[in-house]
């Protein structure tokens, strides 16, 4: 987990939230990491993560098991291109015989997002290493051209 935010917060404009006691966030999120473009560094306030890391269940999120010991997964914002390229299908037609959302180091449409184009890793390895930094420079890459049309938009 700390390899992986070590190499997100090494690409442009990242800002990094790790929300933990003390910080005023929910105790949900505690021990997550959540990761924005935001070039001037200020939390933004009208838009999503381009990836997360989440280290235990959300309530409607519990296929994936991580409440087991040193479980976590990686989220991705990868869009509908590159979610179609690594799936095989769009993000919203369903596909019978999916991958165990809980299953290690295996690439898998997001358990609940994965209708928008989010990809997502359990305990990323050898089999997803690759993709996984591939797939976090892409959301990257598309997180800050949404923030420049923002930006275009607002001159």
């Amino acid at each position: 987990m700390d390899e992986i935010i070590a190499f997100v917060d090494g690409l442009d404009g990242v800002l990094t939230l790790r929300p933990g006691p003390g910080d005023g966030t929910p105790e949900l999120a505690w021990g997550d990491a959540f990761f924005y473009y935001s070039p001037d560094g200020t939390v933004p306030t009208t838009v999503q993560p381009f990836a997360t890391i989440v280290t235990k269940d959300y309530p409607g999120d519990e296929t994936s098991r991580l409440n087991r010991p040193d479980a976590f997964r990686v989220n991705i914002a990868a869009g509908r291109d590159e979610f179609v390229r690594r799936t095989g299908h769009a993000p919203r037609e369903p596909v019978a015989g999916d991958a165990d959302p809980g299953t290690p180091d295996t690439l898998i449409a997001h358990p609940v997002y994965g209708s928008l184009g989010w990809l997502a890793v359990v305990n990323p390895g050898p089999n997803t290493d690759a993709a996984v930094h591939d797939l976090l420079r892409l959301a990257h890459d598309l997180a800050r051209k949404r923030h420049q049309r923002r930006d275009d938009r607002t001159r």
